[in-house]
């Protein structure tokens, strides 16, 4: 999975994962399953309006009217329920742009019609070839709408919260960093969690700036002396008082 970064309601840049070819082939087959179902179902409908029409053509047009939920599927699940079919939501992924901000109708737009190429000619083939090859495991339609598919995973570990220990006669350094909402400091402990365990310096080093810029601090301490205050900071404040 590749990293994407999404600002946070406090202008704090942190790194997502992007979906790779499995989960988005899984969601596919969830749709697809809906769809066969539906077009089971029309299939039975127009059967029986062939017997009560004469007209070959009246019952021609009918199934086109019935067929359109499926052609238009993507394009409405995705606008109503913000970048998720029923295949993404049970996958938990969602379509997001690539500068991490919710996508507009019209990224979905251009999504949609790109999935006549990706997904329909070829037999999935360019979709699955285009996904593979780029760097944030976008399709043709994602690449030519500037989307991602993003993962909305959260596993349940004391890691992914915000609690730190911190000692009686802990003195915080940072009083303001109660500026942070608590999903900013959540995500800043994950991201530096993530980067810590991989030796990702790049990104210790960015998120520390970042946290500076929107806190208005600066510090000698190192990257991750100093995330690792500004967690024991925030929960001073939030736990003792």
């Amino acid at each position: 999975m590749a990293n994407l970064a999404i600002n946070t309601t406090q202008n704090v840049n942190l790194a997502y994962k992007t979906v790779g070819i499995g989960e988005r082939i899984l969601a596919f087959l969830i749709d697809a399953a809906i769809f066969w179902l539906y077009l089971y179902i029309i299939d039975l409908v127009t059967s029986l309006l062939g017997t009560a029409f004469s007209d070959n053509w009246t019952v021609f047009g009918l199934q086109s009217l019935l067929f359109l939920p499926v052609a238009f599927y993507s394009l409405f699940m995705n606008i109503i329920f913000n970048g998720r079919t029923v295949g993404k939501m049970v996958m938990k992924i969602r379509v997001v742009r690539v500068d991490g901000l919710p996508a507009q109708w019209s990224n979905y737009m251009i999504r949609w019609m790109l999935r006549l190429v990706d997904i329909w000619i070829f037999a999935s083939a360019i979709g699955v070839l285009t996904i593979i090859l780029s760097n944030k495991n976008q399709r043709l339609g994602d690449a030519a709408a500037g989307t991602v598919v993003i993962s909305n995973k959260r596993k349940v570990k004391i890691s992914h919260t915000i609690l730190e220990d911190v000692e009686e006669d802990y003195q915080p350094k940072f009083l303001n960093v109660t500026k942070l909402s608590d999903k900013d400091v959540r995500l800043i402990k994950e991201t530096y969690h993530i980067a810590k365990k991989s030796n990702d310096f790049q990104t210790l080093t960015a998120l520390r700036k970042k946290v500076e810029d929107v806190l208005e601090v600066t510090s000698d301490l190192y990257d991750r002396q100093f995330l690792d205050t500004i967690l024991k900071d925030y929960n001073y404040f939030t736990q003792k008082f």
